[in-house]
């Protein structure tokens, strides 16, 4: 037991050294380049995608691509299983994200994301007609920004109920929809159990499990871009809701043994 938990403790200090230096590289970043003074401008996407790979390998994730990034100016879909589907994301693609206003006043995390062009929300405050129209003014400068439609974390099997009210960002700055769908599989070819953040934990702790997780792969496959020419908001929702439960059952075909 003793020395379980001193493995552990090592392991710990290990993983909180190595993310103490990734996120002193983020805020390096930030000041070093400005990117606080114009944190929407889509040539700063380069850094946040180093950043995203460098956490990345903190936290033992393997990526792998199934397609091509598209390089088009897009409003991008995703599945949303855990917080790492943030570092998986921006990773493989140079993009912006929606996140809880909550995030904007963390320690030291908040003012990365903020300098990396994070455009912060307010759930349930009813401010969704703002925040799309937000969407499609980046949309229209042509800077490419993600937001997960199911709204909420899953276990990763299937595509929950799209909620598609911001998809009219799409529509309205007539720029195409990037669907794409995550899934994170063990070294014995499942769905890994620890990687998605679901139920009653608390973060710290799934932290921790993750830090302990060995190594995962996270599978990301982009779907071909949806053009928004002739639809509406209910028309696009159920587009993307068939097209992203399609492209999950088949990525677990490809993947899992």
């Amino acid at each position: 037991m003793a020395k379980n938990a001193l493995t552990k403790l090592f392991l710990y200090t290990r993983k909180v050294g190595l993310m103490t230096r990734v996120v002193g590289e983020g805020l390096y970043l930030v000041y070093r380049h400005g990117l606080y003074k114009d944190p929407n401008n889509p040539h700063n996407t380069r850094y946040v995608q180093y950043f995203c790979r460098r956490l990345c390998d903190v936290f033992n994730l393997k990526v792998e691509l199934h397609g091509e990034i598209n390089r088009q100016p897009a409003l991008w879909v995703s599945n949303h299983i855990s917080w790492l589907d943030i570092a998986v994301l921006g990773s493989g693609a140079r993009i912006f994200f929606l996140a809880k206003a909550e995030i904007e006043k963390w320690p030291l995390l908040g003012k990365i994301a903020k300098g990396g062009g994070t455009l912060f929300i307010k759930r349930g405050s009813g401010d969704s007609l703002r925040i799309r129209e937000q969407i499609a003014s980046f949309l229209k400068q042509d800077i490419p920004v993600l937001f997960f439609p199911e709204a909420t974390t899953t276990d990763g099997t299937q595509i929950k109920r799209i909620h598609g009210r911001l998809l009219g960002a799409a529509i309205e700055a007539q720029r195409p929809v990037q669907a794409c769908v995550i899934c994170y599989v063990n070294q014995h070819g499942e769905l890994d159990k620890t990687a998605p953040y679901i139920g009653d934990v608390g973060f710290v702790d799934h932290v921790l499990a993750v830090f302990e997780m060995p190594q995962v792969t996270a599978h990301l496959k982009l779907l071909p871009l949806i053009d928004v020419q002739g639809h509406t908001v209910e028309s696009l929702t159920s587009t993307v809701q068939h097209m992203m439960q399609q492209a999950l059952d088949e990525l677990h075909q490809q993947v899992l043994h």
